[in-house]
Parts: C-alpha cells; structure tokens; sequence
C-alpha cells in the first residue's frame, strides 16, 4: 500500500512539473528569439549589416523558432514583439536594442 502511495505521488508531482517546466522553456525561447531579432534589426541599422531591418528581424525571429509579431524602428533602435507556440498557447515577448542611452 504504502509502494501504491509514493509511486501515485510521483505520478502526481510529474504531471505538476513537466508542463511547468516545458513552458518556462518556451518562454525562454520567446525571449531568446525577441532578442535575436532586435539584435538583428539594430544591426541593420546602424550599418553593421546590409538589410532592411524587419525583414532580417522576421529571419532571426523564425530561425529562433518564433514568429515576428511586430517591428518598430526609431531612430538608431529597434523594438520586435514575437510569439512562440506552446501547448496551444501563444507566448510573448518584447525586446529593444540599439545605442544606449538613446531617448529619441
């Protein structure tokens, strides 16, 4: 009984602790990619790179496994919006990049 008990406990953390986890790496992911393509994009305006700067945002985006839900220039700095998929639901994130300090 007690063997029944622990190994139905296991079962229950498991199932507590995976989708848990599996989002927070989804999460992750987003942030990653938002980061990527505003890197991209604010390479691509400061000359780094040639380009247009949401286009190579959208391809830093998709090769990061997200999609680029916005992209908005201003300035020296770029500022993406992407989503990541994950267990039927649509995860967010925003970053900026471009010099710092920079108010416009």
């Amino acid at each position: 009984m007690l063997v029944l008990g622990i190994v139905g406990a296991t079962v229950a953390l498991t199932a507590l602790v995976v989708p848990a986890t599996a989002a927070y790496a989804a999460s992750q992911r987003a942030a990653n990619a938002a980061d990527a393509a505003a890197l991209a994009a604010a390479d691509a305006l400061s000359g780094a790179v040639p380009g247009v700067p949401c286009a190579l945002a959208e391809q830093a985006a998709a090769v990061n496994g997200a999609a680029l839900a916005a992209c908005e220039v201003e300035g020296p700095v770029a500022s993406v919006t992407v989503t990541v998929s994950a267990f039927a639901v649509e995860l967010r994130a925003d970053a900026r990049a471009g010099p710092p300090g920079w108010t416009g």
